[in-house]
């Protein structure tokens, strides 16, 4: 039996943790061939403490330090820590189907894949219009792109998947997680797998819920956030990011030469118009046609809120060409108190 190691880098996950760890230790997998790695980032709310009654009564759970307070340092010191011929990024927002590691190994034996992933339910955090906003635009080929973790119910070779289940042996090969990235560190850890030759397997067998922003402010803020790192990222790896990593950006650059063009040439107010209205329209067709039971309200307005995280995407990338020059703070991503040097 294939021995499995679960790593799960945390930093103020008190909300969410308890759902996630229980959903681990409730794995139809052998409890001796299985263990929890919880790698905290000097969490400020009772993480850390949930973490502690969970360990006390379930010994396959270990919980290690991460001073650094960012998720690939706390990859990096649980893959040195684990055990397991196989690791498992887990992440404190999923939950995990029972199921999920015994199909991580059977994906990567039947496969050949250095790496298997599956696609992500997005769940709404509740039932107010904002929260149902979120995952609509989540999901959305539209508000994503080609990102198949998140649109797509295909099995298949891919570029990339969320997290993943790693054979150990493939990080003497390509390395272990960038540091440097407080974002995009998957992205550009799978990027080179594929150079080393590696293959990266997504199955709906592998398919976890995911709890993402709690509201459409904080889905903004993410995409303004996140969006930052993917010039620096490209710095480090240009194949790491994809055109649908770009794709917000460029078009905020042609909105930004078009508007005021418009104020002096026909022309340019035409073509604005027409790129305003074709993106609405495709935006309406993408919503009307995802919409879900009881979701008219979100539909209706989905089109006009996706504009707004394109904007707020690709501000956020132009704001990150800074980092053509300089390296980005590693600071944690989590709210809390400062990591001490």
């Amino acid at each position: 039996m294939t021995f499995v190691s679960f790593v799960m880098p945390v930093r103020n996950e008190e909300e969410c943790i308890r759902a996630s760890l229980q959903s681990l230790m409730g794995q139809y997998y052998p409890a001796g061939e299985c263990e929890i790695l919880v790698v905290d980032g000097r969490s400020s709310d009772r993480t850390r403490e949930i973490v502690e009654e969970i360990r006390m009564g379930n010994p396959k759970v270990r919980s290690l330090d991460n001073p650094a307070g960012i998720v690939p340092a706390a990859m990096n010191i649980g893959i040195k820590a684990a055990r397991g011929e196989v690791i498992i990024r887990a992440d404190g927002h999923n939950v995990y189907p029972r199921d999920y590691a015994a199909n991580c190994v059977r994906y990567l034996e039947e496969t050949g894949a250095d790496n298997v992933g599956g696609p992500w339910v997005t769940l709404a955090a509740d039932e107010s219009f904002g929260a149902r906003l979120v995952p609509a635009i989540l999901s959305s080929p539209f508000g994503v792109g080609n990102s198949k973790f998140r649109t797509s119910r295909e099995e298949g070779f891919v570029d990339t998947v969320p997290f993943g289940a790693f054979r150990k042996e493939i990080f003497d090969r390509v390395g272990l997680y960038n540091e440097k990235l407080v974002r995009n560190q998957d992205n550009e850890l799978n990027a080179r797998i594929r150079e080393a030759g590696g293959k990266i397997y997504l199955t709906p067998a592998l398919t976890t819920r995911y709890h993402p922003a709690r509201n459409f402010v904080g889905l903004l803020k993410y995409a303004f956030t996140t969006s930052q790192w993917h010039i620096f990222t490209l710095r480090e790896n240009r194949e790491s990011m994809g055109v649908r990593h770009l794709a917000p950006a460029l078009f905020l650059v042609l909105l930004l030469v078009l508007s005021p063009a418009s104020f002096v040439s026909a022309m340019a107010l035409a073509f604005l118009i027409g790129t305003l209205c074709t993106y609405i329209l495709t935006g309406f067709y993408f919503s009307l046609r995802g919409k879900t039971e009881g979701n008219w309200d979100v539909a209706f307005v989905q089109p006009f809120a996706t504009l707004c995280f394109h904007v707020a995407y690709g501000t956020g990338t132009l704001f990150g060409l800074r980092y053509l020059f300089w390296q980005p703070s590693v600071a944690p991503i989590r709210p809390g108190l400062p990591i001490q040097p």
